[in-house]
């Protein structure tokens, strides 16, 4: 039987019976097994499985053995043997005895969540430090999964589950596995404390920065592409892009800002990525503005948005000032658009419509605007007249009484950062 997405030898395609189980803890959680299952069907075709077929069972705690009760696991060997599937993928995560339990039942390779958005992101990292971050994500996975991953990793032909490290690294023992984290944790220090440097240099140029997040394939590489015309991977896919994309951004007035895409957030996303990748999310973190951009379009908009609500919590960032777009208004239903909230911090837009993008810049230069201050200076005081130029756009000047009288638009993060220099000239009212 072959046992991967394509066998090198006859390019059969890896089919497979997909399984949900929902229990007492998954409701209380506020997981949406509707969501997450629906997601599963798109990570799979993402990852090019054929899906063949669902089972699902609610239960009020999981089996120890199999995860799922006894005559699901036969209603599952049913399925699989009516619909000639090789592949079994779990909307959970499994243990490694559960692995080998199920994988010598079904005789079928068994994957669980986890492993199959690894093999994604295996397939969709492309940066060096994208590649270390998903090995040390999968290796970190695999360690204490050893002892029920062993007929999975002997297997040849690649495939879900085999992507990434591949399986030569992934026989090695403990101590070995152990060792190649070890170097990789280092590796990926170094590519940290360069992202670091550049962050700091960034910072230092007084430069601001907003962070497109959203749920995955909610339009942030569209956005960006259209902002900002970035040569970037776009495709209607689950992960489509995984790297950070940073470009500059014009504003109108010809301010610039440094415009950056991070990785989709998906629900229940495993807790190795969101450790592995933190330093790529941190940039939600360093931003002055959060873009959170949203599939209006999407039945499940309200929990997907809560999804990033709580990611970006976890990273952090929640107090960060934030501006909600509902991208993919071009393709909703009228009753979608009237449900959709509106006023201040929200904005309804298409990323594929000029005018909604100038209506955008727009809106964001109005965000990071910190409205018209007025300040006297000494005509000798050339740090604080040049400061002035940092912290917003000077509209005119003018003598009175020995002193400059200056009119600025200030631009609020570079007023946060750097006008307490120029307090003791601000004019108040």
């Amino acid at each position: 039987m072959a046992h991967s997405i394509y066998d090198t030898n006859t390019q059969i395609r890896d089919r497979a019976v997909l399984v949900s189980l929902v229990t007492e803890e998954v409701k209380r959680s506020g997981i949406n097994p509707e969501l997450s299952l629906q997601e599963l069907v798109s990570l799979a075709e993402t990852a090019g499985v054929e899906v063949l077929d669902v089972v699902t069972q609610n239960r009020d705690v999981p089996d120890s053995r199999w995860l799922i009760g006894k005559g699901k696991v036969e209603e599952l060997r049913i399925s699989i043997d009516s619909t000639h599937a090789n592949t079994a993928i779990f909307d959970h995560d499994l243990s490694g005895a559960q692995v080998r339990n199920l994988e010598q039942y079904l005789d079928v390779k068994i994957i669980d969540r986890t492993q199959l958005i690894l093999d994604i992101f295996a397939q969709r990292a492309k940066t060096r430090e994208g590649i270390i971050q998903v090995e040390l994500a999968q290796l970190s996975y695999l360690l204490p999964r050893l002892s029920g991953h062993g007929k999975n990793l002997s297997r040849l032909g690649g495939g879900i589950g085999t992507r990434g490290p591949g399986e030569s690294k992934l026989e090695m023992d403990r101590r070995h596995i152990r060792g190649r984290i070890g170097d990789l944790k280092k590796q990926l220090e170094a590519v940290i404390k360069h992202r670091k440097l550049y962050r700091g240099r960034r910072q230092k140029s007084g430069a601001i920065q907003i962070a497109l997040v959203g749920y995955t394939n909610a339009g942030k590489s569209t956005l960006l592409k259209q902002l900002t015309s970035a040569d970037v991977y776009i495709e209607n896919q689950l992960f489509a892009t995984l790297d950070p994309t940073s470009r500059t951004l014009e504003l109108p007035g010809g301010s610039e800002v440094i415009l950056t895409d991070t990785v989709g957030f998906i629900q229940n996303l495993p807790h190795d990525l969101v450790a592995a990748f933190r330093a790529t999310l941190e940039e939600a973190n360093e931003a002055d503005l959060i873009l959170h951009v949203v599939d209006a379009s999407s039945p499940m908009r309200d929990e997907q948005m809560a999804v990033v609500d709580s990611i970006l919590e976890e990273l952090g960032a929640a107090e960060k000032p934030q501006l909600i777009l509902f991208n993919k208004v071009d393709i909703c239903t009228k009753e979608q658009l009237e449900m959709l909230p509106s006023g201040q911090g929200y904005l309804k837009i298409s990323a594929l419509n000029p005018a909604d993008l100038l209506t955008l810049k727009e809106v964001i230069k109005d965000r990071l605007s910190g409205g018209i201050l007025t300040f006297r200076i000494p005509p000798e005081d050339g740090n604080a007249m040049a400061m002035l130029y940092r912290v917003g756009d000077v509209l005119g000047q003018q003598n009175e009484e020995n002193d400059m009288i200056y009119k600025v638009q200030v631009h609020k993060p570079d007023y946060e950062k750097w006008g307490h220099m120029l307090h003791p000239y601000l004019v108040r009212d």
